[in-house]
This record gives structure tokens, sequence and C-alpha cells, in this order.
């Protein structure tokens, strides 16, 4: 017996097939929910039924307690609906996911600091408190504990785990009060003040069109979530990432790229140096190259991180390509010296 899942504020209606669970059904259709172990064990992926009945399923206490239950919670990873509708808490109005509210003051330890290029370190910290919930591709801020060093907004490069542990990968800008704290003094063991999650560049990986990433710099943490995410939750159609440096010490997670190629057969990466030639690697800006790679974005998503110049060039370059404006998402970051406030949407990076 199929079941019909109604989305609740939007009035959306997916079918569930027989035997899928609410997260499987809610992929199918397009629709992405937070959601880490897919075993009933991390509660990441809880939402509120309002109507309707389903099987949970084996799920740990710690994931759903009694009085969740009661309330009438369910994690849909392991549950399975039972009656011809069921209803639940999804989105806003028009169908987008629900940002999680922000928290401040939360207490994040450094478990783990690794170079990446002569100008990106990577720092892996993990909450003292409870984990922070966030969609990939969300910002944070961070700053010392004392409140000292002004804070700065940086992409959460992994999507969400279990424990709670994100990953910042933090460009060193010179003058820079931040970023240069940030590099010479912070170290393992450390413990920083993280506010958060922010950002709306949470687009939806799991609809069904192939999907073009394009980044440059630390525009790649972002971008990086994103396509954890999406290859994790088992996206199926073409996805190819496009990282641009200047050199070839700027082209960092190669490791991770290379895993995911020989994980994931839809999900390629490509890299382009634009101030020097590599046998390895394509040459010129992204704007210029892609025409030879994609003669036509028309159908796809299009994911751009980066500079606002890179941005606004990128946008152009797919556009002219046939992608449309409503598949096309940006995030842009400016340098802490830069005088102006960035949006809520955009990353403030330094």
């Amino acid at each position: 017996m199929s079941t019909l899942i109604k989305l609740h504020p939007s009035g959306r209606q997916i079918e569930s097939r027989p035997g899928e669970t609410v997260l499987e059904s809610l992929e199918r259709a397009g629709y992405a929910l937070p959601n880490n172990c897919r075993a009933g064990a991390c509660g990441e992926c809880k939402v509120k039924v309002l109507s309707g009945h389903f099987d949970q399923g084996v799920v740990l206490d710690m994931a759903l307690s009694a009085e969740e239950r009661k309330q009438g919670f369910g994690l849909m990873c392991m549950a399975k609906p039972l009656s011809p509708e069921l209803v639940i808490e999804w989105g806003t109005a028009d169908a987008k996911p629900k940002l999680f509210p922000p928290r401040e003051n939360q207490r994040y330890t450094v478990i783990d600091r690794v170079p990446r290029t002569p100008r990106i370190t990577e720092f892996r910290l993990r909450p003292l408190g409870q984990p922070m919930r966030y969609w990939p591709g969300q910002y944070v801020t961070l700053s010392d504990v004392e409140g000292k060093v002004p804070a700065r907004c940086y992409s959460i490069a992994n999507a969400p785990r279990p424990d709670g542990e994100i990953t910042l990968q933090i460009t060193r800008i010179e003058g820079g009060v931040t970023s240069v704290w940030i590099h010479d003094h912070l170290q393992i063991g450390d413990i920083v003040r993280i506010n958060g999650p922010y950002g709306t560049f949470i687009g939806d990986l799991s609809l069904d069109t192939p999907v073009l990433c394009l980044a440059a710099g630390s525009g790649l943490a972002p971008i990086r979530a994103l396509t954890e995410a999406a290859l994790r939750r088992g996206y199926r159609k073409p996805v190819t990432l496009l990282f641009s440096g200047k050199t070839k010490e700027d082209i960092y997670d190669l490791g991770l790229m290379r895993y995911w190629e020989t994980k994931h057969r839809n999900f390629t990466f490509k890299a382009t140096l634009t101030q020097e030639r590599d046998p390895q690697w394509l040459h010129g800006r992204i704007p210029q190259i892609l025409p030879d790679l994609f003669p036509t974005l028309t159908g796809y998503n299009v994911f751009i991180a980066g500079s606002p110049a890179f941005v606004d060039d990128c946008s152009a370059a797919v556009k002219a390509l046939g992608a449309e404006d409503s598949m096309i998402h940006t995030e842009g970051y400016f340098g802490q010296a830069q005088p102006s406030v960035a949006p809520a949407e955009q990353l403030l990076s330094a």
C-alpha cells in the first residue's frame, strides 16, 4: 500500500512506495532532510508527525526519547508509513528547507589543524556541549572565548556528523586580525567561541538534475559540505566539481576528491590553474574554459563559491551556457579588511 506524505506548512505531497522509509521517499522526491546514520542512532532526521501512523522501527532512546515520542516526533530514517496519509513538519511555506535557529556562545575545542595550502589551514572543531544542527553550505562565526579577537565568518566544510564535529578551512589574510590570530596562535586543545549556523547557501543537491560546482580558494569549503551530503545520501545524477587555483600549491583536498571519484562513479573532480601550467591540470580561468567542458548547462543546478568577482564572472558564464537563474546558487565572501558588511547570505571570510 502506498502512502501520501504531506509536508506542512507548504502542502506539498509525495507518494511513498511500499517498504520505503519516510527519509527515502523525501530524497527520491528531491527533498533533503538532515541525516547522519540512517540507522536510528543520531537523531538528526527527527521531525514531528502531525497526523497519520508509522512504524518507527528500532531506534536508540538517546536519539528519540519517550517524551519526544509522546509529542509525535519520529526518526524518518527508520519510520515507515502505515496509514494512507502521513503529515509531517518539513520546511517553510514555500517548501524551502527550514533553517535551524542560530545559537550563540557555543564552546568548541580544536582537535586538529592541518595545513592545506601555503595560505589555507584546516581546523577540526568538536563541541563541548550539544552538537549544533545545520544545513550543509551554512557558516558560523568564530572568535576567542574572551572576545578579544573580532568574530569572523567561515563556512563549514563538512556535512553534519553525529558527534557534532565541524571543519573550517581558513585563509590567512595578512593584516587580518582574526585570520592571523587563528593561524599563528590557535592550537590543538584550545577552546573557541562559535555562533551559528547562518546563511542560505543550502541548495538541495538531491534534486533530480546534473550538478556543476565551481569553487576557488576556501570557497571550496561550502561546496565540499554540499557535495559530501549529496553523495552520502546516494545522489545518482552527474556531479562535477571544478576548482580554480593560481598554482598547483593551491589545489587541496585532492585525496578526498579522488576517493569520491573512486567510490561514486557519478562524481568528477577537475582543477584549473590560472598562473602556471601543469599537465595534470587544466589551464585558465573557469569562465573561459567552461564552454569547452560544457557545451550547454541547460537543466543543470550550478553552485558557485568564492570571491565576489569570481562568483559574478562564473554566474555570467553559466548563464551564457543556458543555466537558469533559479538553478544558480551562489556564495560570495569578502576579506575582513573590506569595509562593507556582507549580506546574510554571503560569507565573510578572512
